[in-house]
């Protein structure tokens, strides 16, 4: 080839295999700092309070559910103060929550990007679930405040159980995320279904009540949802208290499963998304 000769670079498309590019992704790392970076910008740019609202979403939620539920309606708690009972299954559903609600609108939020230059763009829906991640690290300082007024002393090394299980939680709104991004391209519809799913899982979930409430017949069913057997243990470790492993291992291996679907519906459909989106 001369030297005048011209070098052009083809993008062929992954074709739908369900392959996670993990060199690629490194190498765009930079990248996905910028995006996630942008992401929390963005979201509080104009606000009053800024990223004190990472803090006052669950916090104020579980002054509501502590009224409401624990005082007035009974709730059992597990001989846990209801508030640190409530706080403790609000910080990873709060985070999966947010994570699954930003990065399933998150690529028709990035539209005028995707349809301009060429980038992994699974980084769209990483992006979103680590800014809330950010969000969900200022969260956990306020349950040492409510913790420690209450008076319940965490363990100390079983509270090193919230690092893999905080991961998991990750995965899981990656997975569920990239899904439902995927989905959202084609069908709009999908954001303002979002909302009502992630309602309707929370009551599937034991945020505000302990998983002892549920019939022991149906306690295989429950812990087909991953976040009971997460929030369970994500409960109880802190505390110094078992872990459920059966229903952790059970939430894990739905967790492999799920991101694995989101993944394929993923780069099944990301061939078409700069023309449909």
């Amino acid at each position: 080839m001369s030297q005048g000769a011209d070098h052009h670079l083809l993008i062929r498309p992954s074709g739908g295999r369900s392959r996670l590019d993990l060199q690629e992704l490194w190498r765009y790392r930079d990248l996905l700092l910028v995006l996630t970076w942008r992401e929390i910008s963005i979201r509080y740019k104009q606000t009053l309070l800024g990223g004190a609202w990472a803090i006052l979403q669950p916090l104020l939620s579980m002054v509501v559910f502590s009224i409401f539920l624990g005082r007035l309606a009974g709730l059992p708690s597990d001989g846990i103060p209801y508030p640190v009972f409530s706080y403790l299954g609000l910080l990873p559903w709060t985070y999966f929550a947010n994570a699954v609600s930003r990065s399933g609108a998150s690529l028709v939020g990035n539209a005028n990007l995707i349809s301009k230059v060429y980038f992994p763009r699974i980084l769209i829906p990483l992006a979103s679930v680590l800014s809330a991640f950010v969000d969900f690290l200022l969260s956990c300082v306020v349950l040492v405040g409510v913790m420690a007024w209450y008076h319940v002393a965490p363990d100390p090394l079983r509270s090193l159980w919230l690092v893999p299980l905080s991961l998991l939680v990750a995965i899981l709104a990656t997975g569920v995320g990239m899904g439902l991004s995927a989905l959202n391209v084609q069908y709009r519809d999908v954001q303002h279904a979002v909302p009502f799913l992630m309602q309707l899982w929370m009551y599937a979930t034991p945020v505000v009540y302990p998983a002892s409430l549920v019939p022991e017949r149906y306690r295989t069913l429950f812990a087909l949802n991953p976040m009971a057997g997460i929030t369970e243990a994500y409960r109880a470790a802190p505390l110094g208290r078992a872990v459920d492993m059966h229903s952790l291992l059970v939430s894990c291996a739905v967790v492999v499963v799920l991101f694995a679907l989101g993944l394929w519906r993923f780069q099944r459909t990301e061939r078409v998304f700069a023309d449909v989106v």
